[in-house]
């Protein structure tokens, strides 16, 4: 391993190559030589490194010298895109890298992770499991996903209400985040739009290691007039907190996608969650109107 010393050494010579070997030079570049040895930073003198995920990326001008300023930050407030994030070379700029990295965490968080205890019990929601075994089997079996064993049925039947309006369940899908960022805000908005319709919702419940068609098993099992399902999305870089809502009427095993309605993009950066919950109880009313759903309903 190179000593301090060595180091420094170093440095001095390099710096003498150039012609910037004047004693200002020097004496900054050793501060900053035993700093990076120390393990300290003469830039961070709270000891706390500023969270760069808290920067708006859509308010954040990368570009330098812009030719129209305005008109690139107008193009960003739209849009979660990347849009203007510079470069040094070929390569990002380190802010922009570090931000693609942690964004990249985040949603690999919003896979990996499971749904919290706390809100499965806060939203007093049953739970039951899919075919699958772990997170991995989930993720490799997407057919797993959408099945239940005979156990798991009979828990559903045995703790729901038989043949409700709407059955209301709530599932990890790809995102667990996504249910921990929306769930406190969008179940009780959907269940007071439709307590407003004097409609009948069944027993809520969670789904662990869900897909979007154990709406379909759940629907069959209870028969249902309306199953709604509220999973979290596919987290990408722009989010990781993203929830769709799926919703069928009279959904069967094998029925074709073209038969769900969904409304998606559920997060605090698109429709909001109290927002989306209001709306949702519209369709589902349209829905038991029209006894029909996906590309057969009109709205």
């Amino acid at each position: 391993m190179i000593s301090e010393r060595d180091l420094r050494d170093i440095v001095k010579e390099v710096l003498k190559e150039v012609g910037a070997d004047n004693p200002k030079t020097v004496e900054k570049v050793e501060n900053e030589v035993q700093s990076a040895v120390s393990g300290t930073s003469t830039e961070v003198e709270s000891g706390v490194i500023a969270d760069i995920t808290e920067v708006d990326l859509k308010k954040e001008l990368l570009v330098p010298n812009p030719a129209d300023e305005k008109a690139i930050l107008n193009l960003k407030a739209n849009t979660s895109a990347r849009l203007g994030v510079w470069r040094t070379g070929p390569r990002y700029k380190t802010q922009t890298l570090l931000r693609f990295r942690s964004d990249h965490a985040a949603a690999m968080d919003a896979v990996f992770t499971d749904v919290s205890d706390e809100i499965i019990e806060e939203m007093d929601l049953f739970r039951v499991q899919t075919k699958c075994q772990d997170k991995d089997e989930f993720l490799t079996r997407p057919d797993l996903g959408r099945q239940f064993d005979e156990e798991n049925l009979a828990k559903i039947k045995e703790n729901c209400k038989d043949k409700p309006k709407v059955q209301i369940y709530v599932a990890d899908g790809l995102s667990s985040t996504a249910i921990e960022a929306n769930l406190r805000d969008v179940f009780p908005a959907i269940k007071q739009g439709l307590e407003g319709y004097n409609l009948e919702i069944g027993t809520p419940f969670f789904v662990k290691y869900g897909r979007v068609a154990t709406m379909d098993a759940i629907s069959e099992c209870l028969d249902a007039d309306v199953s709604c399902v509220l999973i979290g999305e596919r987290p990408g870089l722009a989010t990781a907190e993203s929830m769709s809502c799926y919703m069928a009427y009279d959904a069967k095993v094998g029925m074709p996608e073209a038969n769900r309605t969904v409304i998606s993009n559920i997060h605090s950066g698109g429709t909001p969650a109290v927002e989306a919950g209001a709306h949702i109880a519209d369709v589902i009313k349209a829905m038991l109107d029209q006894k029909a759903s996906g590309l057969d309903l009109d709205i």
